[in-house]
């Protein structure tokens, strides 16, 4: 089966201009991801602030163009000219926003809202335009009357309801929802959960879904993918990855998520010290000044992912880590 999303090698890097008495600087916000995604799943992207996933999820939108790597959509490349033009390919995958306060035009009415991604992308008549927002707003739990209504009318769980409505406007076979959640109440946030789920049963959808909130991930992810200064460290299948985590980052983050537990467990290493400055990166494993199993060759030889317990794992004692827990 032909993946609806591929990545390989992908990288995005920022160049800072040189002052008279210093050099330029490069940020490697993104530095080699590849995974494939499959239409009717969910890939989730965690990791601290920093790491790189909400720059990952706007080069996966194509917002923002990779350095180097590939990036395939239905198996076809997303660079080069031809790509480029291909309204198609651009249609194919759409985003939701973190701050639904602030992804919404507040000039606008709910229904131009809608109508907006079809006005510039097809040739829809104007009749059939306000039929597909209407026909949208019920698909997402809106009522038809909030048509004419401006987002400050709503709350934040309705707003965020209006711009999933608008990211499937045209039909698209990717979401890349950057935090989706997170501003909003808890009590609003399973709702919304719930109805990116049941879209997703319905129409097929393959999402990308950035998050640093492990309880949001477990309940909604198919896959996890764990970055770290722009690198994924592990990825896997949801439970595989929180039941055993092979990567010394993976244990500390799934370590700090609260939780209640019945019956002990091995105590996991809890994180500690700051993510490092993407403008001065530390030599070799980027992770081995924070790695309570770091040893001298950590610091000199940078990790490659390699396969461990049948995924991918950046960590020269990943086999050492999968014994100790088995």
């Amino acid at each position: 089966m032909t993946a609806v999303m591929e990545a390989r090698g992908l990288a995005r890097h920022y160049e800072l201009r040189g002052g008279v008495f210093r050099k330029g600087l490069t940020i490697k916000a993104v530095d080699g991801v590849s995974f494939s995604l499959n239409a009717g799943t969910t890939l989730a992207i965690v990791g601290e602030s920093g790491c790189g996933k909400s720059t990952l999820g706007r080069v996966l939108a194509l917002l923002e163009d990779a350095t180097s790597g590939e990036l395939l959509i239905d198996g076809r490349p997303t660079e080069g000219e031809k790509s480029a033009k291909d309204p198609a390919l651009r249609r194919s995958v759409q985003m939701v926003f973190q701050n639904p306060y602030g992804s919404l035009n507040p000039r606008q009415t709910v229904g131009r809202i809608l109508e907006e991604p079809l006005a510039i992308n097809t040739d829809l008549p104007a009749s059939a335009r306000v039929d597909a927002a209407r026909a949208m707003l019920a698909k997402v739990g809106l009522r038809p009357d909030h048509y004419g209504r401006y987002p400050h009318m709503f709350s934040g769980g309705q707003r965020q309801r209006i711009a999933i409505a608008r990211a499937l406007m045209l039909n698209p076979r990717i979401v890349i929802a950057d935090e989706p959640v997170s501003a909003l109440d808890v009590s609003i946030q399973g709702q919304i959960l719930n109805l990116l789920m049941d879209l997703q049963d319905e129409l097929k959808l393959a999402y990308l879904f950035v998050s640093h909130d492990l309880g949001v991930v477990h309940h909604i992810a198919d896959e996890v993918m764990v970055m770290y200064l722009g690198r994924p460290v592990e990825r896997g299948a949801t439970e595989d990855v929180f039941e055993r985590p092979l990567h010394p980052y993976t244990q500390a983050l799934l370590a700090s998520r609260p939780r209640v537990e019945v019956g002990s467990k091995a105590p996991r290493p809890l994180l500690t010290g700051e993510l490092p400055s993407p403008l001065n990166p530390p030599p070799g494993c980027a992770f081995h000044r924070r790695c309570p199993y770091a040893q001298p060759y950590c610091a000199e030889v940078r990790p490659e992912p390699r396969q461990v317990l049948g995924r991918p794992v950046a960590c020269h004692y990943a086999e050492e880590i999968a014994a100790h827990q088995a």
